[in-house]
Parts: C-alpha cells; structure tokens; sequence
C-alpha cells in the first residue's frame, strides 16, 4: 500500500471536560498536523485517554471545540469521523478468522467483494501476518493479536488513527518489536497517528511530537528531543527520565546565556530565557566524573555514594558537601579502577547540556 495524502489535521481549541464536580481536562489547545505522530503522555489520571476519548468521538467535551482539517467536528457521532481506533484489549472477533476481523469494517462500509478481498491481502503481508489469515484470535499470540487489531483500524484507509496504549499486555521484547512495527506502518500508510502511552521511552521513540499532560493540562507539546532537552517546566523535567536539579542562588542573566551560585560554586547554562528560575537541571547521560576539578564547563564537587553496575552502563549515586543528591549514568568502560564510596569527585558538564528551571 502507497503511502497517502488523506492524513487530516485535528485542531482542539479549549478542550474541558467534567465529571460532576471533576474537571478531568481543562483548556487544551493543540494541533495534529497531517501525516504527524503525536503521543499524549503523562500520568494515570492525567488526562490523556479523555482527551483520546473526545477525539473518537466516544465522550463529548464539556468546552471547546474540535475541527478536522478545518471543519467542526465537536459534535460529529464517532462513526461519522471514521477514526481507525486500536484499544488496549485488542477488541478482536472471537468466532471471526484474522481475515474476517480485518475485512469487518469494508463489509460495514459495503465494499465489493473484489474491493474487500484486495485490501485484506494488502493489509495481511502488511502487518506481517502472511500464512495466519484463517486463525481465529484464541491462535494467535500477543503480538499477532495486536497486528490483527492494526490491521482491521487501517484496512479503509482512516484519516486519523487513534491508539489507547495498545502495547500495554505485551512483554518487553514483544513491545519493542511492536514499536518498530508501528513506526513502519506509520510511514508506509501516511496517516495521523494520535498515540497514548504512559512509558517514556516509547513516545521518545515513536512520535514526531508529544503532548505532556499532568492533572488535566497541557504542559508541553513540542519533539521529543526539545520535551527532554528542554522541558517547559519542572513536571516535565521530572517526568521524563532522571534527572538532576541543582538550587541556584543569586540567579542572573545575559546575553551569553544565565546562572548563579550552588554550594560556592558558579553554574551556567545556555538557555536562560525563563524568567523567575531558581534551578539548574542536567540529565545524568550529560555529566561526566573527574578526580580533580576541570579546567572549564561547570563542575561540583561531591563524594560517591554508592555505584550500580548495569552492564554496559554505571549509575553513580554522588552527595554534595551541603547534602545534595547527584546521579551519573556513564559507559562502564569509563569508570577510574578502585573508586569506592566516599572517594571525592567532581562531577562536571558543558553549559550547552543545562538548562534553568
């Protein structure tokens, strides 16, 4: 199948939602644009999978409105939108064959036999799922579940595909097979993908964009290296991976970039745009460890607390002199033989990798 040009944009302008005295969203604005992959992550209880649940069509939003590709759509029946929808729990047939499941919604659409038979063969080789069109469900594995379930969502060709943490049952090598799946389809077919997840590193993974909810707000929607690089704000800075976040005293700004004091220290970062900021955060990947202090960059000084050894990988518990927790991740290979806890250390990172909160 030919990648498409019937991708739509979503726009959501205002979005809220309540459940009696609950606000469940509140003021969402953003827009999917055609052919983009966007992840909405944050959270149980964030938000995401009402906002999810008002793009289908399956709630109605209590504010605002919702256009696609420019039109309104806020009050459209979700059978009108012909959204493809992949659930959690797959939601396949059970008295169906694989090849039954997926020609399902052609049938409901009235398509020709020949018109049925020709998209299924597509869709089948497609999602890999050649040699297993006569299994029913009870089958197939997990993973084939899955692609059953993709495939019956993508067979007509939907504008927009909106997917409720479908990876959620399968293990972890079945959710990383999954994931480059996922990544394949979305570029062969073109279309709109709206993704709900609550595992970081698949949306880093997948998505052109993502949208961080947290107690029913937006946070940010930018790419992913621009959510984790340079958060909005402290929730997501905290919510996407580790990270450390060092009190600042004195903080100040120029045209080179900001910074202030942290325990007789002077730290600077290059991003010094945020009026108000108290913090310096900096991912643990970023910092690196020396037995005496560089000559440039900035650089703390700390003792080690205690070391875990992941392989090819080393996490570095530090604690400054005033108390402060560090965290390092560095290549094993790079760690000094003998450091034991309670060496001291610096610990040290270019200005380019921080960033004011």
């Amino acid at each position: 199948m030919q990648a498409r040009a019937k991708a739509a944009e979503i726009g959501a302008t205002g979005i809220g939602k309540d459940f009696g005295d609950f606000t469940a969203l509140a003021d969402i604005t953003l827009t999917v644009g055609r052919g983009e992959f966007v992840t909405l992550l944050g959270p149980s209880g964030s938000g995401k999978t009402t906002f999810l649940m008002i793009l289908s069509g399956f709630e109605a939003p209590t504010a605002g409105r919702l256009t696609l590709d420019g039109r309104d759509m806020t009050r459209t029946p979700a059978e009108e939108r012909a959204f493809g929808m992949v659930f959690q729990g797959y939601a396949l047939f059970p008295h169906m064959t694989v090849e039954e499941n997926i020609a399902f919604p052609l049938r409901v659409q009235k398509r020709t036999s020949a018109d049925i038979g020709r998209r299924v063969a597509e869709i089948v080789e497609m999602v890999g799922l050649g040699g297993h069109g006569h299994k029913r469900p009870a089958g197939l594995s997990g993973g084939q579940q899955q692609r059953v379930a993709l495939a019956r969502a993508l067979v007509y060709e939907p504008p927009v595909l909106l997917l409720d943490e479908p990876f959620s049952a399968l293990d972890k090598n079945l959710r990383g097979q999954m994931q480059e799946e996922m990544r394949r389809l979305h570029r062969e077919t073109g279309t709109t993908f709206v993704f709900v997840t609550h595992d970081q590193s698949e949306a880093l993974a997948l998505s052109t964009r993502i949208a961080i909810f947290e107690k029913g707000r937006l946070q940010q929607l930018d790419a992913p290296r621009v959510v984790y690089e340079r958060p909005a704000n402290r929730f997501v800075a905290e919510f996407l991976g580790e990270i450390n976040i060092l009190p600042l005293s004195g903080v100040s700004a120029d045209g080179a970039g900001g910074g202030g004091q942290f325990e007789g220290q002077t730290l600077r970062a290059d991003a010094a745009d945020r009026a108000g900021a108290t913090s310096l955060a900096v991912r643990p990947e970023y910092m690196r460890l020396h037995l005496a202090r560089p000559g440039t960059g900035n650089a703390v000084a700390a003792r080690i607390d205690h070391t875990t050894y992941l392989g090819a990988e080393t996490r570095l518990a530090l604690r400054t002199p005033g108390g402060a927790d560090l965290i390092l991740l560095l290549p094993t290979a790079e760690i000094p033989a003998g450091l034991e806890p309670g060496a001291p250390v610096w610990a040290a990172w270019p200005e380019t990798r921080g960033f004011l909160l």
